[in-house]
């Protein structure tokens, strides 16, 4: 298969709300691919990370983090190597001036960057770059392409990319990408709709996944009061004040249930004032935030999981979730439906409506058979389709393309 390293390139890695792209990198490696890392910023939350991802924050490139002289010798580096291509280079970094962010202090950030990490792959003798949610990093991966002599993917997830088409570029990089990898059938349509069809033989479905083998069946909960359980981070996207709404109706009730948010986010107070105002305190928990291995313990001990999300690509938590045999709770949005079909593999409840949402929660505190059934459909159905190593094999296969393209 593939021999020449490759890079995975990230805005911020390893972050603790994207472990997925840690452990898709480490499945790759374990596939007989060299993968090496850089990270546009240094991460933040890297104390409460598991020691292997600490590790893997030592040995990435943090590109913001070079001294003045490194950066400068940097650019030195890639105008002795290649006038003409520095030259293309910083011509192309004018050009975000009329298109895409309009910011001068964006376009030479870009610009100083695609310097930093073009010496930095010369060094280690990558020709292909992969990027991960088509966001700004994209864009450095654009003016390293025109400098010459490195090809680069996109993975596209969604939705957030696909409110700022224009200021974004994404038309731009997914023209110019050797291959842009969709996570859903709905991510693709997406990009379908804002690209030339006789580019779409370029737009290929890898879904995420988990590994079932780390992520397996939990024990049957025993918990006195059931135990519902929301990952994520503390974001508007995430619809947790829904899911709050939808427990003070549930405990107006006389319904029993403990509730516990892990994550952090800017919208922690407001989460927490609601929490209050619908009299929840006692029924609720927020962990803040936590390594992925603290986050095994909480499924471990979760009767449901529910994420009441706004906007989203497709959760990785539902994934994980299902895998340990929790029934899940979600909305239909983007491309939630096709990894939870209603009632098969989970609920599904309407966006924004914590009557709805309130509904799909009470059916499975009532329904302990119905929860189990749902759990055993929702691992298979990620065993199925879901399985981060099988998903990766294909990865493996479109770099391994792209190799023999050059």
């Amino acid at each position: 298969m593939t021999t020449k390293a490759i890079a995975y390139l990230c805005s911020e890695y390893p972050a603790i709300s994207h472990t997925f792209i840690y452990r898709e990198i480490e499945s790759l490696r374990r596939a007989g691919m060299t993968v090496h890392t850089a990270s546009i910023r240094k991460p933040s939350n890297l104390k409460v990370m598991t020691p292997a991802e600490q590790t893997e924050a030592e040995e990435t490139l943090m590109v913001l983090s070079m001294p003045l002289l490194s950066m400068l010798g940097a650019h030195l580096h890639c105008m002795k190597k290649s006038p003409a291509g520095y030259l293309r280079m910083a011509a192309a970094g004018l050009r975000l001036l009329i298109s895409g962010p309009k910011s001068p202090v964006k376009a030479v950030a870009y610009f100083v960057e695609a310097g930093i990490l073009l010496q930095w792959i010369h060094r280690h003798g990558i020709t292909h770059i992969h990027e991960h949610f088509a966001n700004p990093t994209a864009i450095v991966a654009i003016l390293m392409k025109t400098y010459g002599g490195v090809s680069y993917s996109i993975s596209v997830h969604g939705p957030d990319i696909f409110y700022t088409v224009d200021s974004a570029m994404l038309a731009e990089k997914i023209r110019q990408a050797a291959f842009v990898r969709c996570i859903s059938h709905y991510c693709r349509s997406q990009i379908m709709r804002i690209s030339e069809p006789q580019t779409w033989h370029k737009h290929h479905i890898v879904r995420c996944g988990v590994d079932p083998d780390l992520y397996i069946p939990r024990p049957e909960p025993q918990n006195t009061v059931p135990n519902l359980l929301c990952v994520g981070r503390l974001v508007p996207a995430k619809g947790q004040y829904i899911l709050l709404e939808a427990c003070t109706l549930l405990k107006k009730e006389g319904l029993h249930f403990q509730l516990t948010i892990v994550g952090d986010g800017p919208d922690k107070l407001i989460l927490e004032k609601a929490a209050a105002s619908g009299n929840l305190n006692g029924s609720v928990t927020f962990t803040g935030a936590l390594g992925q291995d603290k986050v095994r313990d909480y499924y471990d001990r979760a009767d449901l999981f529910v994420l009441a999300s706004f906007a989203e690509g497709v959760p990785v938590v539902l994934m994980e979730a299902m895998a340990k045999e929790i029934p899940v709770i979600s909305t239909r949005i983007t491309g939630i439906p096709e990894l939870i079909e209603h009632e098969k593999d989970g609920l599904l409840a309407t966006p924004g409506d914590s009557e709805d949402l309130a509904n799909q929660i009470r059916k499975l505190l009532n329904n302990p058979q119905q929860r189990r059934n749902l759990g055993v459909s929702g691992r298979q159905k990620v065993i199925e389709l879901y399985n981060q190593h099988t998903n990766n094999q294909d990865m493996v296969t479109l770099f391994h393309e792209e190799e023999l393209a050059l």
